[in-house]
This record gives C-alpha cells, sequence and structure tokens, in this order.
C-alpha cells in the first residue's frame, strides 16, 4: 500500500485497526437492529429536509438512502449528546430514544438512493477518480463508495454537503468520529477537495442492501 500524502502505510494500517476497535467496542444502543417499519413512519419528520426515502433534493442537505445503519446511528447520538451541532438537527435528536436512532437507522439504510441532479465538471471529475484511488477512499467507504460499517456513503451524495465536510475536516471544525477523515484532509488543497467532490457527487449510487422496498 503507498503512503497517503504524507500519511505512511503504518499509519494508515493503525487507524484502520482502530476504526475495527471502534466497530468492535461500541455501546449496546448502536448495535441494537432497528425495525424498518418503525422507522418509515418516524421518518416522516424527516421528510421536509432529507425527503422521502431519504433522497434529499435540497442543496447543502444530505440524502440518507442507501446509507449504512450503523453510520446514520451514530451520528443520531452524536447530534444528540452535542459532539455534532446542526441549528436543525440538534433540537430533533435531543429528543430520540436509542430504539428511535436504530428504527431510523434501519429505515435508511434499505431504501434505494437516487442519483441527485448535478451538474459536475467533467474535467474535474476526471481529476478527482485517481485522487480518490491514491487516498485508498474505497478501503473504508467501499469500492464503489456506498459506504459500511460506521463509514459514510459517499456515491452520488449532494454536491455542496460534500464540499462542506471535506472543508471541515481540513480546517478541522468538522466531527469525525475516529479522525481518519481529518488526518487524511490536511494534505488536500483546495483544488483537490473540488476534484473529488466533483467525482463522488457526480459517482452513479448502486442499490442499497435491503432491496430499497422500504418495509
Amino acid at each position: 500500500m503507498s503512503a497517503i500524502r504524507g500519511i505512511t502505510p503504518i499509519t494508515f494500517a493503525l487507524v484502520t485497526l482502530g476504526v475495527v476497535i471502534v466497530t468492535a467496542v461500541v455501546p449496546g444502543p448502536v448495535a441494537r437492529g432497528g425495525e424498518v417499519v418503525a422507522g418509515r413512519k418516524k421518518a416522516e419528520a424527516c421528510v421536509p429536509c432529507h425527503g422521502a426515502g431519504g433522497n434529499a433534493i435540497t442543496p447543502g442537505t444530505p440524502a440518507l438512502a442507501g446509507m449504512p445503519a450503523f453510520y446514520t446511528h451514530w451520528q443520531l447520538i452524536m447530534y444528540r449528546d452535542g459532539r455534532r451541532r446542526d441549528a436543525q438537527m440538534s433540537p430533533f435528536a435531543v429528543n430520540l430514544t436509542d430504539a428511535d436512532m436504530a428504527d431510523l437507522a434501519a429505515y435508511y439504510a434499505v431504501q434505494t438512493p437516487r442519483a441527485r441532479p448535478v451538474e459536475v465538471d467533467g474535467a474535474r471529475a476526471a481529476a478527482g477518480r485517481p485522487l480518490a484511488q491514491s487516498l485508498h477512499c474505497g478501503s473504508c467507504h467501499g469500492p464503489q463508495l456506498m459506504g459500511q460499517n460506521q463509514v459514510a456513503r459517499l456515491a452520488g451524495q449532494d454536491f455542496d454537503y460534500l464540499l462542506k465536510r471535506l472543508r471541515g475536516y481540513k480546517t478541522k471544525t468538522t466531527s469525525d468520529l475516529d479522525g481518519m477523515m481529518t488526518m487524511v484532509a490536511q494534505s488536500l488543497s483546495e483544488e483537490e477537495i473540488q476534484n473529488l467532490v466533483h467525482f463522488m457527487a457526480g459517482a452513479a449510487p448502486t442499490q442499497a442492501p435491503g432491496g430499497g422496498d422500504g418495509r
């Protein structure tokens, strides 16, 4: 494995091991399996921002459809306990129970993600692809960038949201569960961040693991 822009293979391996450890020792609420049918009802309150079935259309709002349940659950926990803050999400999450979060995460994980209407720069997207490969994005986010375990889906995600998050990791102002994204982003220039976002936002999302029927 080649070094990640100033990150040695040994460091990368140690951080990856840390991700595995985080996954193994998470508290009970995160490990609980949610109920999709219950999550569908609870997700009605999320539609105005995140769209029907988690396919948001508002710029700057992340799509939740097809997002790994583990990831969604962790983000809700961080909003609830204040480790992640947002004017809309924080007041909503503070009232969620552990069961609510598990059900919402389970529901969104089986929804079919749809490509968002976005005009990406072909040249930038083409430059972003090899950059993503050199940064080993697929090692954590999956070969199709659909996310896995506690790691988010990037393929077809909202352009503005991806840009905000990467810039936030660069400036260390965005919450980061295991520190990996903050570390990777330090070596990125603004141009490289733009190229990555054009590539990721323009990538076609694949079918959700649960079949996307919402039941």
